[in-house]
């Protein structure tokens, strides 16, 4: 029941769309319409696409509010696996430092080395 009316939902909302796009602007938004010569200018043609965007708006929202209903209800508690909630993680192998090479009494360590670049004198 929620795929069907999902997809009437998404039918609705197509066909909102394209009777909202064949309404002539009566308000000349964005500087073009408003001229009395033009597609879509008979009273009939302009009632007929209010009706429907005032119908298929009601629907619209209709078939939000039962699909959220829908959903809300049909909703299954969250389950959640314990399977593994007593098991001990095994522990970590012991880190080992990296072989450093000899170094020579008085050479600079690693955080004592000379700048990449000199300084100014």
């Amino acid at each position: 029941m929620f795929k069907f009316l999902l997809i009437v939902q998404t039918l609705v909302a197509a066909s909102l769309v394209g009777v909202i796009l064949m309404q002539r602007s009566e308000g000349g938004g964005l500087g073009v319409g408003g001229s009395s010569s033009g597609f879509m200018t008979a009273r009939g043609a302009a009632d007929f696409l209010t009706r429907s965007t005032a119908i298929l708006g009601g629907l619209f929202i209709v078939l939000s509010i039962v699909l959220a209903a829908i959903a809300g209800t049909a909703r299954e508690p969250t389950k959640v696996d314990t399977s593994l909630a007593n098991q001990v993680a095994p522990a970590p192998a012991p880190a080992t430092a990296p072989a450093t090479p000899q170094q020579q009494p008085g050479a600079p360590t690693s955080n004592q080395s000379e700048p990449a670049v000199p300084l100014a004198q």
